[in-house]
């Protein structure tokens, strides 16, 4: 398997963006190397099954879509309180809103992780590591409620986030006063 990170990067990437645009039918190797401009047969040498690019794309994902650490820093220096608990969700929402390629590309991936198995377990393993962070994030914060309002956050966030990011109800809402609306009902019930 070829080693150039900087390679693979740039090949998973273009890969996100053939998945936002076309879905998994059409991320082919072929429509990979197109997306990232370079020789036919690179991104086999990369990834050279369908199910080591469907992976790899899992991997790439949350690389993009990680947390900036001084952000993190911040807002872990504040005092517990439900304005906190909001702010960081609305930091998750500005996150995976401002590339709604990659989001879409994520919604695509766990898709097709339904019918894979090999995938599930791979992208299952992301997700649960993301979710252990966020319930680390919130421990370490002394922030209300616990892994339970942690979870509770994630499954409404990722209705938002579909409802945002694909066909929406087009209720009217604010995002900000959804997102206040979760926080103050979801975790401001477990305080």
């Amino acid at each position: 398997m070829a080693k150039n990170p900087e390679r693979r990067n740039l090949l998973a990437d273009a890969g996100l963006r053939v998945l936002a645009a076309a879905g998994a039918r059409g991320l082919t190797h072929r429509a990979v190397d197109a997306e990232a401009g370079v020789p036919t047969g690179t991104a086999s040498n990369y990834f050279p099954s369908r199910a080591a690019l469907l992976a790899g794309l899992a991997e790439r994902i949350f690389d993009r879509m990680a947390p900036d650490p001084a952000v993190l820093a911040d807002l872990g220096r504040r005092e517990p309180s439900l304005a906190l608990v909001t702010d960081y969700l609305r930091y998750i929402v500005e996150r995976t809103t401002g590339e709604p390629d990659l989001t879409r590309a994520l919604f695509e991936l766990r898709l097709e992780a339904s019918r894979r198995p090999e995938l599930r377990r791979a992208l299952g393993d992301v997700l649960r590591r993301g979710y252990a962070d966020d319930v680390a994030f919130h421990v370490a914060a002394g922030l209300p409620g616990g892994a339970f309002e942690v979870s509770l956050l994630h499954y409404a966030v990722d209705g938002l986030l579909l409802d945002q990011l694909t066909t929406s109800i087009d209720a009217g809402f604010d995002v900000d006063q959804v997102v206040s609306a979760l926080v103050s009902r979801l975790v401001g019930a477990a305080g």
